[in-house]
Formats: C-alpha cells, sequence, structure tokens
C-alpha cells in the first residue's frame, strides 16, 4: 500500500483526513446500500467493486496503525480535556 493508495481509497468513500473506524463503516454501508447491483444499478457494478476494495484497503491501514497513549496524542485527539488542564487551578476558570 503507498500513500496514493490510500489517499484515493478516501477519495472513493468520501472521507476526509480524519476518520474513525465507526466513520469507514458507516460509510461503507451507506455506499453499499447505494450502488449494491441487487438495488438495481446495474450501470453501478464497477464502483461496488472500488468502494469493497477501498474498504478493504482502509480497514488494513487502520487495524495494522500502531495507536500511541501518549499525552500530547491524547491532548490532540480531545481539546477539551486540553483546556481543562490548561486552566483547572485557575480561580475563574476552573475549580467547580
Amino acid at each position: 500500500m503507498t500513500y496514493n493508495d490510500l489517499q484515493e481509497a478516501l477519495r472513493c468513500m468520501g472521507l476526509g483526513e480524519r476518520a474513525t473506524l465507526n466513520d469507514i463503516k458507516a460509510r461503507h454501508k451507506g455506499l453499499v446500500k447505494r450502488y449494491h447491483l441487487d438495488t438495481g444499478n446495474t450501470d453501478e457494478s464497477e464502483m461496488i467493486r472500488q468502494v469493497n476494495a477501498a474498504y478493504q484497503l482502509l480497514l488494513e491501514y487502520v487495524t495494522a496503525y500502531r495507536y500511541t497513549f501518549t499525552e500530547d496524542e491524547f491532548f490532540e485527539q480531545n481539546p477539551g480535556a486540553r483546556i481543562w488542564k490548561q486552566f483547572a487551578d485557575d480561580p475563574l476558570w476552573g475549580k467547580r
């Protein structure tokens, strides 16, 4: 897999640079409902193949991803927690 393959898969699925596993699964489910041959879209047989290939590639990437549990990564994923930590001791904003 190359970075270009990954970007093409994201484009095919209509996802941005940041997506959760739930986002990927939900988007795949929606696209399958839209393009599946059983829905009568016989003109879209190639599209369902592309969607499924993109989904498999994204799942491969996500399952092989090494998660970091550093404080910086936590705060990047949870900006509210960073703000709370920054202002928790402030007498005006913190200390409930």
